[in-house]
């Protein structure tokens, strides 16, 4: 099964690219990294089972370059960045162990012509330019709040440092080098470790209480503590893999487009480990970690498929299926974004102006009616979820899909979920305040949907609609 996955792997990577595999790729690595920032260390070998760098992951099929995966490290703290397969960028602070001949790190990067990007189990590893990821990492801490110290902070977090002085930044930097996401301060100690059952970072407490935490004489020391979120990224749920055996409960995750099924993807992989599929294949989420979506949708080595059919036939063919519902107008806007601006950026304001926008929501708000109502009508055994009750209570309600998908999962895999929450497909960018673009005649017959859809839930003994669909 191993050599299979790897064969399969090497075939898709080249399937891909409309590039020659490089045969003297190996004897060109010393040549070409002169023109990166980083140090060449070598080739590694590395095994899918046991990562040799075991922080952040990332992947581009198309452009992956050396300076690229670099970076993507830099940015988040890590000393050492690895490329394998031409197309896989791994993360980590400790260099691997085990060398490998230069020539077996022989595939060339695919956005980047003569360049080494690794091999089959094997690393390209480069030293990250130290300054580059030093002057990006105080940017990238993240205050997290004022929080009660659990009783015990040596057997709650895996790595200490106690020193006068200490800064922020100094316990920061301590914990980002132990590839730990969180450093927690008390007086003149530092923590390092991770959101756990223990200390789950739910209970915040009055930033007041931790205002005179470096003041030896403030009553506060010794029972609260500053906590910080490092740029290193919590990987205790970023493993994932294909169902080992076929599922015998064939699920799909149905929504209309925009509705965040490419958020819940991303929560439900890393809650139970498992790839989800899909009924489409859209290369930019497979550039961005989501390997279910070159499996075909029904080879049921997926967790559920995600769907955005509404037929008979297409709903009739699944056991089961989590139904994830949003609000039309922020649906509405979301699937347009995307149409003109892909999966993470923002339609122009030419683009709303245009006769395009209400010919789409003159056709796509019937859709969004329709897709539940069929769903309601056609669908054998349902979960429904509303968005934003996902965005609202995470954990509960990500906790009750992993139930409905008979799966069992631990608490301290949900906190790494609540910690990695956004994924790679955050919008972010220049998004326009206070913008408006339904007329009432829109606004008019969207809400007539909304009532039909509410009234069809409640009929099937379903929570209705959040009262937000309205526009106040």
């Amino acid at each position: 099964n191993s050599e299979l996955r790897q064969l399969r792997r090497r075939w898709f990577h080249r399937f891909i690219s409309d590039q020659e595999p490089m045969q003297t790729a190996g004897s060109k690595a010393m040549k070409h990294t002169a023109q990166h920032k980083g140090t060449y260390m070598g080739c590694f070998s590395d095994d899918s089972r046991e990562r040799t760098l075991k922080g952040a992951v990332f992947y581009d099929l198309r452009k992956m370059t050396v300076s690229h995966c670099q970076e993507a490290c830099a940015e988040r703290a890590y000393s050492y960045a690895g490329l394998a397969y031409g197309a896989e960028c791994y993360c980590g602070n400790k260099l691997p162990t085990t060398a490998s001949k230069p020539e077996e790190c022989n595939s060339e990067c695919k956005g980047e012509k003569g360049s080494v990007c690794g091999g089959v189990n094997r690393l390209s590893v480069y030293r990250v330019e130290e300054l580059r990821a030093g002057a990006r990492r105080r940017r990238n801490v993240i205050y997290r709040g004022c929080f009660r110290a659990p009783a015990n902070l040596t057997d709650t977090f895996p790595a200490s440092l106690i020193q006068p002085n200490l800064t922020v930044e100094m316990c920061s930097e301590f914990c980002s080098k132990k590839e730990f996401p969180l450093a927690v301060l008390r007086a003149r100690e530092c923590y390092c470790g991770y959101a756990t059952g223990r200390f789950s970072l739910h209970n915040g407490a009055d930033a007041l209480l931790c205002s005179g935490l470096h003041n030896a004489s403030s009553a506060a020391e010794g029972q609260y503590c500053l906590v910080y979120q490092t740029p290193v990224q919590d990987t205790r749920c970023t493993d994932r893999k294909f169902l080992t055996t076929k599922s015998k409960v064939f699920v799909a995750l149905s929504s209309f487009p925009g509705a965040g099924n490419t958020w819940a993807r991303h929560l439900i992989e890393h809650a139970t480990g498992y790839y989800t599929g899909s009924y489409y294949f859209d290369g930019a989420l497979y550039n961005k970690g989501f390997k279910g979506e070159k499996d075909h949708w029904r080879s049921r080595r997926t967790i559920c498929v995600k769907t955005h059919e509404s037929g008979k036939t297409e709903i009739e063919m699944f056991d089961s299926a989590i139904l994830l519902i949003r609000n039309p107008y922020k649906s509405l806007m979301a699937e347009f974004n995307r149409k003109y601006a892909g999966h993470l950026g923002y339609a122009t304001d030419r683009n709303w102006k245009s006769k395009e926008w209400p010919d789409f929501v003159n056709s796509y708000a019937s859709w969004w009616a329709s897709h539940v109502l069929d769903w309601l009508k056609y669908g054998k055994r349902l979960l429904i979820i509303h968005y934003e009750d996902l965005k609202q209570s995470l954990i509960p309600t990500l906790k009750e899909m992993v139930e409905f998908l008979n799966m069992t999962v631990t608490e301290d895999r949900l906190l790494c979920v609540e910690n990695n929450r956004d994924g790679n497909f955050k919008r972010s960018g220049a998004k326009q305040k206070d913008f408006e673009p339904f007329t009432q005649e829109m606004k008019d017959l969207i809400n007539r949907y909304i009532l039909t859809v509410d009234e069809a839930l409640r009929g099937r003994n379903f929570t209705g609609l959040p009262r937000e669909y309205v526009p106040r």
